[in-house]
């Protein structure tokens, strides 16, 4: 046995960064997970969301509607967005998650004020995610009887005074338990897909690169577009066994509850799962071994995770993380997996996230045969 060298260590040490720096997926993943993680957790996530979106409904023309309206807005957990004329506009606006909250005050709430006799407001609350809604519920009262003493002028009275003035009534629709897992397990549905079927599909193409097989699948009278979906049709079969294992799982082991269609389900994972594998071949064009794919996979499933609403309520970001959870497929597709299970939605009600999981489909596919044609020609 030769004696320890440092000359032969330095060697080995330059050999080793040279290769770092040409393996350039992997240097950026230790130097971009790091500062993503970073960003995410310390700008973009807040368990205690404000600024939630909200709908007032029937609002009369007295100073005292209008007092306990801004106060509200102003505790910065509301934000009024829409008021519609009828309940019926409301809850729609309710189970298409376009407001969180609704917020009924009678049109005789002023008279009822003014006479002592003890007037209520209705709030209803969509509970799906019951992280989402407590911070905001819990502050309602204190809010709304401070508002009305103002109105009154009688600020200075104790809170005691005011509970026995005003009654507000809370309703928490669609998981009026706030039981945690009603939320939690749809969005696994979502989650496990989107872990499986992009990594499988990830490493499709580089396997065939890296075990020499890639020369005869070319040397067949196929194309691009007959190779992809070659490659991804296989894992629709896995992806259909996964669903069935989590609905099952789902209904006899977390009794949530399943009220609407599940047609429209199953027809939204169809679509979704098609948007996943593509995304998966896609990393897989761009990639040069299966580790490179998987390093780009995860690097895509965590800003989906963290950005999506899964783990942390959405509304609570700022802005430019709400911008960045829109062009996720994870994000379109919990709404819609949550609103038909838990809300009863229908066709109408998450069109538009359907048609937005179309367009992935769309632009994935261009992507993918896009690139193969580029990196095998």
């Amino acid at each position: 046995m030769s004696a320890f060298s440092f000359l032969n260590l330095g060697a080995i040490l330059a050999k080793e960064f040279i290769q770092m720096r040409r393996d350039r997926v992997t240097f950026a993943m230790m130097l971009g997970i790091p500062v993503l993680l970073l960003i995410l957790f310390g700008y973009a996530i807040n368990t205690d969301p404000k600024r939630l979106d909200t709908a007032l409904v029937a609002i009369g023309r007295d100073p005292y509607s209008r007092a306990i309206a801004a106060a509200l807005e102003v505790s910065n957990y509301y934000r009024f967005v829409d008021q519609p004329s009828t309940m019926a506009e409301a809850e729609r606006l309710l189970t298409t998650g376009e407001v969180a909250f609704l917020v009924v005050i009678p049109s005789d709430f002023g008279t009822r004020v003014e006479r002592g006799d003890k007037p209520e407001i209705l709030v209803v609350a969509d509970a799906t995610d019951p992280a989402a809604a407590s911070g905001a519920l819990a502050s309602l009262t204190s809010i709304a009887e401070r508002a009305l003493l103002r109105a009154q002028g009688r600020e200075a009275e104790a809170a005691e005074a005011a509970a026995s003035d005003l009654t507000i009534t809370v309703h928490r629709r669609y998981n009026p338990a706030g039981v945690s897992r009603f939320n939690v397990v749809p969005g696994l549905l979502g989650v496990i897909l989107q872990m499986t079927m992009v990594m499988m599909t990830s490493i499709a193409l580089t396997r065939e690169l890296e075990r020499g097989t890639m020369e005869n699948l070319l040397a067949m009278p196929t194309n691009g577009a007959e190779i992809m979906l070659g490659k991804v049709l296989p894992y629709f079969v896995v992806g259909a066994v996964q669903v069935m294992v989590i609905l099952g799982a789902a209904r006899v082991l977390f009794q949530v509850p399943f009220v609407g269609s599940l047609i429209l389900l199953l027809f939204a994972i169809l679509v979704f799962v098609m948007a996943l594998v593509l995304l998966g071949y896609t990393f897989s064009t761009l990639a040069r071994n299966q580790m490179q794919a998987m390093q780009l996979t995860f690097f895509f499933f965590l800003p989906s995770i963290l950005l999506s609403g899964f783990m942390f309520p959405f509304h609570g970001m700022p802005d430019w993380a709400q911008a960045i959870g829109e062009i996720l497929p994870l994000t379109h597709f919990l709404r819609i997996v949550r609103a038909v299970m838990l809300k009863g939605a229908t066709l109408g009600d998450v069109g538009f996230e359907l048609s937005t999981l179309g367009l992935f489909v769309i632009v994935y596919a261009l992507l993918a045969l896009t690139r193969f044609r580029h990196t095998l020609d």
